[in-house]
């Protein structure tokens, strides 16, 4: 659903970097006028064949511009010389098919504009366009991004919100790069897509204390349901679950309302839906999803220039997957 034009006004400024330049919303017009439809084309094709594609590149723009901003750092493979971020533990599960659909593009702008669009352009501009394809709020996206020139395989770990931490310890990992509470709980509504592998939430329904087998905060049917689906998970770690067990494959506002109900599959859904910080908010968004999309696509704006690189400040990869000199 489309938001009105009002509360994106803010968009068409330009954002000003430390370095004096900018992005904008019309940063390849001249360059590279194709930009936005062969993004466009790739996403439809790709998403069409592989629905799991919208949660995969949503995870992997979070996991790159979390980290150390929207650089695509992400992306780089490790080489001889240095392990990237592309092989932290965070990041081993990110979708394979996420990382296929921003190569696919790359391959194809380089055929019209070659030289010309950055890998962490691709990465903002597809993420947005895969949210609006499967239901979820039209942003704009402010382009003119350069890749970057290293990627260190320790800052995921320092960085990235981790499914074990407490909540105290999540809030400070966003607040510390300047997110607000409000921002964090509105970008966690991208678990209403996608899928959880079962170590991830097996604590929960196995084992869980001396007092109960499960997590008594989950609803007792959801726990018969994952016990049944994750029962061979240690043999096969591929197993996983859908995060919204209502409407999987649609983004819309169920998140908030299931971990209301006991329907989340981490112990973070739960604590965010019972801390006093963080309950208010959920509250608000279960019951209008209007005002979800309103402030994802505020929160997912804002993230997409979170200490972006400009100018000599980074490169235009030839390759999403190394620099163009091959060094880390």
């Amino acid at each position: 659903m489309a938001l009105p034009l009002f509360l994106f006004l803010f968009l068409s400024v330009p954002l000003v970097s430390a370095g004096g330049h900018h992005l904008s919303l019309d940063y390849y017009s001249r360059t590279c006028p194709a930009f936005q439809a062969i993004v466009r084309d790739n996403v439809f094709t790709k998403q069409s064949a592989v629905p799991a594609t919208a949660a995969g590149v949503l995870r992997l723009f979070f996991h790159d511009c979390f980290t150390d901003g929207c650089d695509a750092s992400l992306l780089i493979s490790s080489n001889g010389y240095a392990k990237g971020e592309r092989d932290a533990v965070p990041n081993q599960s990110l979708s394979g098919d996420a990382f296929d659909v921003i190569t696919k593009i790359k391959n194809s702008l380089e055929l019209t504009c070659p030289g010309v669009v950055s890998c962490a352009d691709i990465v903002a501009q597809t993420a947005r366009d895969l949210v609006k394809m499967v239901g979820g709020p039209y942003y704009d996206v402010l382009l003119g991004r350069k890749d970057s020139l290293v990627s260190n395989i320790s800052k995921p770990n320092e960085t990235l919100p981790e499914t074990s931490m407490s909540m105290d310890q999540i809030i400070f990992r966003f607040t510390a790069k300047g997110f607000s509470i409000r921002e964090m709980v509105a970008l966690t509504g991208a678990h209403t897509i996608g899928f959880t592998h079962c170590k991830e939430f097996s604590h929960r329904i196995y084992n869980f204390s001396a007092a109960s087998d499960a997590d008594p905060t989950m609803n007792p049917k959801l726990v018969a349901g994952l016990k049944k689906l994750c029962e061979n998970y240690t043999t096969d770690s591929g197993i996983a679950a859908f995060n919204d067990v209502r409407s999987p494959s649609k983004f819309d506002n169920a998140y908030y309302q299931n971990i209301l109900n006991g329907l989340g599959l981490l112990s973070t859904d739960y604590m965010m839906s019972a801390d006093p910080r963080t309950r208010p908010i959920v509250e608000v968004y279960a019951n209008n999803q209007t005002a979800f999309f309103h402030d994802f696509a505020a929160a997912m704006q804002r993230l997409s220039t979170h200490r972006v690189k400009t100018g000599k400040k980074g490169e235009v990869r030839l390759r999403c997957d190394q620099f163009n000199n091959l060094q880390m």
